[in-house]
């Protein structure tokens, strides 16, 4: 047994003794505190139309918080249509109406919007940034890093100079020319900028040579865009489920990053297909091809569906139909470990939870990954893994004026 391990049933075997214990109790102890928040994300929720109505769903699992999405409308993302702030009349005084709301109901949150800011179509790219500028404000009227209120975001990817030669690093002085003033805008308001890691293999045609659709898509990019860009005011959002796909084992990428840029850890699985026809045909290295059905039937050569059917493996929720192809006890007792505190959110996107179209299946799928994660987070006490309310502080307004909205060319 290592020693995380053993740290981890000594502490719990240590609440269970006494009772559920405050997370100061336990570092007074001398314990590793065990009481990180389970939020939802809102995007397994494109059919609610208020904030209230997702708070009321991730109370009814026992959640603690809520990952609001909040998608521009009219963009050309088609697959996440969640918004469930209205962004374009946020003020103050929307901002003192949903402190009450998570303070009366119990839950915290923080906002984010999903999108391509440095490649595609030019105006979308503008539209895409200017719409991140309103979510940091939309965070900042919320508290900002005062109340843990960050803004979740991609970074996107520009494929017409990634083609070229040096295509990557050009992309990273791209991300630096773009982010720069995001980033300083983001820290002049007290506000942190979490990229997520997910590749989005499915931004391209499924006839593209490569699915690379996000920069921060792997660690090695993120380390450097820390580097190019050396603030506080950017962090990460790390999900495992993208590097399970790419046989990475995402306890060794929580060991080898900046773990104090970690502020939050969404809980999405992945099982991949060892034996999958396509894999064995096509390898691993690259996404499957796509080629003239005619000939690929000829030749007995099975071929991609879509563009997000190239890589031989399906989304999971951890503890919900089976199993998936993460050690989840080693990699959420590495994070507890390493002192993570903030936290976990569940991205339902489970090819037997939220994409069968149920919302009594995609409730479910939430449900049981709380309980499946809650034994590891949360102490003990006498009515099982409970989270230990006395924990959370009343957001606050730390604000007492308007914040004007800002777009990229104010801020160039």
């Amino acid at each position: 047994m290592n020693s995380s391990r053993r740290d981890f049933f000594k502490a719990a075997a240590a609440i269970a003794a006494v009772g559920a214990i405050s997370p100061k109790a336990a570092e007074a102890r001398g314990e590793k505190p065990m009481n990180n928040p389970i939020w939802l994300m809102t995007s397994a929720f494109p059919g609610d139309r208020d904030f209230e109505s997702v708070v009321n769903r991730a109370k009814s699992v026992g959640a603690q918080g809520l990952e609001v999405c909040v998608f521009r409308r009219g963009s050309d993302r088609k697959d996440h249509v969640a918004t469930h702030l209205d962004y374009e009349n946020f003020d103050l005084e929307a901002a003192k109406k949903v402190i009450e709301i998570c303070n009366r109901e119990g839950v915290r949150i923080s906002v984010g919007s999903y999108d391509n800011l440095i490649g595609g179509a030019p105006a979308n790219q503008i539209e895409n940034q200017n719409h991140i500028l309103k979510l940091i404000r939309i965070a900042a009227l919320l508290g900002g890093d005062a109340n843990d209120v960050v803004c979740g975001t991609f970074v996107g990817y520009d494929h017409v100079i990634g083609r070229t030669d040096g295509g990557f690093e050009k992309n990273l002085m791209k991300y630096k020319e773009v982010f720069t003033p995001i980033v300083k805008y983001a820290e002049s308001l007290g506000v942190t900028v979490c990229y997520e890691n997910c590749p989005m293999e499915g931004w391209q045609s499924v006839t593209a040579p490569d699915c690379y659709n996000n920069l921060p898509g792997c660690l090695a990019a993120r380390k450097l865009m820390y580097a190019l860009i050396p603030s506080k005011a950017h962090a990460e959002t790390y999900d495992p489920s993208h590097d399970i796909w790419q046989h990475i084992d995402p306890t060794e990428v929580i060991n080898a990053m900046d773990f104090r840029r970690l502020r939050r850890v969404h809980i999405k699985g992945t099982r991949n297909f060892a034996n999958d026809p396509r894999a064995i045909h096509w390898g691993r290295l690259f996404p499957d091809q796509s080629v003239n059905a005619e000939l690929a039937a000829k030749a007995g050569v099975p071929v991609p569906t879509s563009e997000w059917d190239r890589l031989n493996y399906e989304p999971r929720l951890p503890g919900f139909g089976g199993s998936d192809s993460l050690d989840w006890a080693r990699f959420l007792e590495n994070l507890m470990a390493k002192g993570y505190r903030y936290p976990f959110v569940i991205e339902n996107e489970g090819c037997n939870s939220s994409h069968t179209g149920n919302m009594g299946a995609t409730m479910q799928g939430f449900r049981a990954t709380i309980l499946n994660t809650a034994p590891v987070v949360w102490p003990l006490g006498s009515n099982g893994y409970e989270f230990d309310k006395r924990s959370l502080k009343p957001m606050a307004l730390t604000l007492n004026r308007n914040i004007p909205v800002k777009t990229m060319k104010d801020l160039t």
